[in-house]
């Protein structure tokens, strides 16, 4: 097997390169968890991963319940499948929190701030209620809570990774806040090693051929821990040598894609965000450019044959939208026939007009 045999292998098995998957709850399911603190390219890396998806079946999607938005690892906006929301934020969440302590000293958080915010919270979100950010926060400063200063966004993140509240639907493209308990009542409970396996057999089913190193830093758990899930699951996987590194892969699971092919992804993709190690997939020489100013805001990326050859932005007009490309290197009319054609997808998916700009 080769890196080029990986790539392609991700491409198939992340299930960009084919879609056999018929629901946004599928593919969160099968993928495990795709990240999403930015709203509008998280729908669209479901979409894209879906024959035919639209931006609307998305939306359908969350406002049914069938997929959640919350921080379930690394402290990052994840969906997640609705019947899996409470066993990964058990599984994850305690070792955020705590690694979290010291920045929750530096802004006065503790734990009467924490307990009086969640009960004030509770009263105002029962009976189905979502609330906006600003809602929240007012709801907190009118009990005197600040909310100034990181503080208010720190509290909302640690009610949902203590599984109090959770994302709900976008109002007027804001997010809104719900109680978990109301919004997801029942879902999938898992305890420790099931749950240390089924995150290991999902994380490398949906992202192999990966490697240890990836899973652990895809999933923020302790090596050890990421070990003891990779071990109780070794069964059904393959182990694979590459350039000297060891990846492991679903037994079997040999069959790619191997048509040459274009997408356009979102910058927070988990072909690019999936693992640790982003060599095999960009060169080093273009990787600054894919994190402008070493801001932690990916852009979006034009994939070709596996290999970020160029990055790509959406320019609204009144009528349509525009796509900007800016390759790496020139790129072919074969190449920009097929930019084109992936330009198209996402305007189906929109349900817009979409071209590329002259």
């Amino acid at each position: 097997m080769t890196i080029e045999d990986i790539i392609l292998l991700r491409l198939h098995n992340q299930q960009i390169s084919h879609n056999p998957s018929n629901s946004p709850e599928e593919v969160v399911a099968c993928v495990g968890a795709m990240q999403a603190q930015d709203y509008a390219g998280a729908k669209w890396s479901l979409g894209l991963r879906l024959p035919r998806g639209t931006e609307a079946d998305i939306d359908e999607a969350i406002a049914r319940k069938a997929i959640v938005r919350t921080w379930p690892m690394r402290g990052t906006l994840h969906f997640v499948a609705a019947d899996d929301v409470r066993w990964m934020l058990k599984l994850l969440t305690p070792r955020i929190i705590s690694g979290s302590a010291g920045r929750n000293r530096q802004l006065e958080l503790d734990d009467a701030i924490f307990n009086k915010s969640q009960d004030l919270l509770i009263a105002a979100m029962e009976g189905g209620k979502q609330l906006m950010r600003s809602e929240v926060y007012a709801i907190l400063e009118n009990a005197g809570i600040t909310t100034a200063g990181q503080r208010g966004i720190h509290i909302i993140n640690y009610l949902a990774q203590k599984q109090v509240i959770c994302h709900g639907v976008h109002n007027e493209k804001q997010p809104t806040y719900a109680l978990l308990d109301e919004w997801i009542p029942v879902s999938k409970i898992l305890e420790g090693k099931e749950a240390l396996a089924e995150l290991a057999l999902r994380y490398f089913k949906s992202h192999g051929p990966a490697t240890l190193n990836d899973f652990v830093w895809w999933s923020g758990l302790k090596i050890s821990d990421a070990k003891e899930g990779l071990n109780s699951v070794m069964s059904m996987l393959e182990q694979i040598e590459v350039e000297g590194k060891i990846y492991w892969i679903e037994t079997g699971r040999y069959e790619t894609n191997a048509i040459p092919s274009t997408f356009l992804l979102p910058g927070f993709d988990e072909y690019m965000l999936g693992y640790t190690d982003r060599t095999l997939t960009l060169a080093a020489q273009h990787a600054p450019k894919i994190v402008p100013g070493n801001n932690g805001m990916f852009m979006p990326t034009i994939v070709v044959d596996g290999k970020v050859k160029g990055l790509w932005k959406r320019v609204l007009k009144k009528d349509k939208i525009l796509i900007e490309i800016f390759p790496f290197e020139k790129f072919t009319k074969a190449k920009i026939k097929s930019i084109t054609s992936e330009a198209k997808k996402y305007g189906n998916y929109l349900g817009k007009n979409v071209s590329l700009a002259d």
